[in-house]
Formats: C-alpha cells, structure tokens, sequence
C-alpha cells in the first residue's frame, strides 16, 4: 500500500524574540514602548511595565550588620545597597589647628554673652557645626562596588570613577542638609568649680583663714571640647541595576537613623575618653530631616541627538512637531541600568519637609546635567514627582 508523504511545512517568518531585539536595536525598542502606534490603542508604557513616573519597588531594613554603630540595607529593584557606620574618636590634642579655632569661637561667646540672645545666634551654632563636621570631616563616606555587582567590575581594581563620583555626591549632600548635627559627635567635660569649701577640703592649711561662709563663689569654669566622634559611612553595593544615587544615599539614611553612639566621658585621671559598655545609655543622632533623593533621565526620540554637538531646531521644524504632536522626549522616573545606557541627560531633585516631615515641602537641591530639553515646567512636575517620593519613603524608612 503506497503512502503518500506530508507536504513540507512552511518556513516561518523571520522574527527575533523581544530579548534579542533590545540588545540588537535598544533605542528602537524602548521607543516602541514609549510611542505605541496609534491603531493599536496601546498605552505609553516603559520596557520594565512602568509608567514614566513610577519608580521601582522600595524595601529597607535597619540593623543588618552586627559589628557597627548602625547599619542599613536598601534595595530598589534590583539595585541593592549595604551602608554601615562605624564610629571613631578624634582627640582634640590630635587636631593640629584646634587651639586657634578655640580662641576664635570663645572670642564669638563672649560677645553673644553681652548682648542679648537672638537669631543670630541660633546662625552662629549652624556655623559652628558646619565648621566642625566640615572642616575636621568627621564625616567620612566611602562607596565600593562590589565585584558581580554589575558586569564590568573586576576583582582586585582599583576604585571606578563611578564610586569615587557616587562618594564624593553623598558628601557634598551631606554637608549641604546639615543632617547631622556636630552636638551629637561632640564628647563634653565640665572642669570642676573648686570654691572655699572644696578649696578648704584640699588644701586645709592654707584655708584656714578664709570664711567658708562668706557666700562668695567663683565662676564656673567653661566646658571643653575633649573629642569628637567620627562617622565612617561605609557603602556596598552589592546588586547594580541602574540608579545607584538614590538606593546609595537611601541606604546613608537608614542606617544614619539606626546609629547609637555610647556615652562617653573625659578621665581626669588617666587623661583618656572613657566609653560605656551598656547599651542602654547609649544614644542615637538628632538628624535634622529626612532628605530624600529622587533622579531621572530623559530619553528622546531621535536617536542622533546624542551624537551631535549641538541641535537647533529651526522654527519652521518645531511648528511641525508642534502641529503633528508627536512627543519627542521621555522623562523617566528612577531609571534602571538599560534605561540609563539610552539617556544623556539627568535630573536630581532632593526635597524634605521643614518641621520634622510637618511644614511644607522644600528643595534642598537640585542637578540637571547633560543636556538642556528639561525646562522650567518640566522641573516642576518633577518636584511634584519627588515630594510623593518622600511620602513613599518616609514610610518605608519608618517601618524598617
């Protein structure tokens, strides 16, 4: 009995899976999803399925680390930052210039002594702790990129110029909120006040003419400034996705608000800083607000933008634009790593509210490099995009 053979199959058509056609065509790819054909009544969706404003999926958890004054773990997406801080005495017999700085400072206290209080003086203890926490840096962060964090970073490299970048941006942040304040790194001693009684009770022999109750005491001696802590902020990033800013300085405020300092004392005797072993007198900072780092990109449509040095586009050009309604960039909230490789231009917005998180809401700074298609009114929508932030990441940072 014959059989008849099944006629061949025919050839698929030629198709890449959408993997495949973002590493071969990522621009195209990520505009496919931003600028939906209109038949197709697809909404204007980023590859990862967010939307422009929406960030990525925050967690936090304090008191990770064991072996440091306080420790924080952040991650956001896929992008996971480690930030322990370790907490060192610096001697004021150790500080080459402190002797001079005293005498200027106590000059500065006599003459708000004789004159009333006022506002001034509450701007003279900012100078103050800006001078300390800044000049004396005893804040000292330091951000290392782990090796398999993100490919590209080798074992035993030196450090990129994106941690030294990373570092030096937590820094200058730091030192522009004033979070921390230079009263709570300060260890205190308060001389002794020896009048005739005390006086007397040392030295007997030469006291024994003077009328113990004679009422006349002298002054109070003034306290001394015998040490300070130094917080070394020291961050891992463990897992680079994009956007590593936000989960770095995140993770900075986490574990600044879970450190506990031990109390510490000035011995006389052995003329030394005395620390507590207990836990329970052991104290945490008084931050100063919660500042909270929003940053996104823009992405445009016309992937040669980038490769030219300058772009003018004449008037006639811009009225068509105009006229078709075709949309020519994307602000991209919280980018992630595929994100950040298509976009030239940043922008980051840090913003807190005054009052411990119950006044109004401020811009304690703001950053826009690479490029200049973000105007005045897109910065405020973004500002608008970082205060719900703060909201989201206050509650986060409360709860862990």
């Amino acid at each position: 009995m014959a059989s008849t053979a099944a006629p061949p199959a025919a050839p698929n058509s030629l198709s890449l899976p959408p993997s495949q056609f973002a590493r071969l065509q990522p621009h195209a790819y990520l505009l496919a999803h931003l600028s939906p054909p209109p038949a197709t009544n697809q909404p204007s969706i980023r590859a990862n399925g967010r939307a422009a404003s929406q960030f990525r999926v925050t967690s936090a958890n304090a008191g990770s680390l064991t072996h440091t004054n306080g420790s924080a773990v952040v991650r956001i997406g896929d992008t996971t930052a480690v930030c322990g801080v370790r907490a060192e005495i610096l001697h004021t017999d150790d500080i080459a210039s402190w002797s001079v700085s005293q005498s200027e400072n106590a000059n500065k206290r006599r003459r708000l002594a004789d004159s009333e209080k006022s506002s001034d003086e509450s701007q003279d203890e900012d100078e103050d702790d800006s001078a300390h926490v800044e000049d004396l840096n005893l804040l000292v962060p330091n951000i290392s990129l782990s090796t398999g964090c993100a490919p590209g970073f080798i074992p035993s490299a030196p450090p990129s110029a994106l941690a030294q970048s990373l570092s030096h941006q937590i820094l200058s942040l730091l030192h522009t909120t004033r979070m921390v304040r230079a009263e709570d790194l300060r260890i205190w001693y308060q001389p002794p006040n020896l009048g005739p009684e005390e006086l007397e009770r040392h030295n007997e022999e030469e006291q024994m003419d003077m009328d113990a109750g004679s009422g006349v005491e002298e002054e109070s001696k003034p306290a001394e400034i015998k040490a300070f802590w130094v917080l070394y902020i020291d961050i891992m990033l463990i897992s680079l996705a994009g956007n590593p800013f936000d989960a770095a300085w995140a993770a900075v405020l986490a574990a600044l608000r879970d450190t506990k300092l031990p109390q510490a004392w000035w011995d006389v005797d052995n003329e030394t800083i005395i620390c507590s072993d207990k836990i329970s007198e052991s104290r945490k900072l008084s931050l100063r607000g919660l500042p909270i780092a929003s940053s996104f990109c823009v992405f445009e449509a016309d992937a040669a933008a980038g490769w030219r040095s300058v772009v003018i586009p004449d008037a006639e050009e811009q009225k068509v634009r105009e006229k078709k309604g075709s949309q020519q960039k994307w602000i991209l909230a919280d980018p992630d790593g595929y994100e950040e490789g298509l976009s030239q231009e940043r922008v980051c917005i840090v913003v807190d509210k005054e009052k411990n998180g119950e006044g109004k809401m401020v811009v304690v700074k703001m950053e826009k490099h690479g490029g200049w298609t973000v105007d005045s009114d897109d910065l405020r929508q973004l500002v608008d995009v970082s205060a719900s932030r703060w909201e989201e990441m206050k509650r986060i940072l409360d709860q862990c």
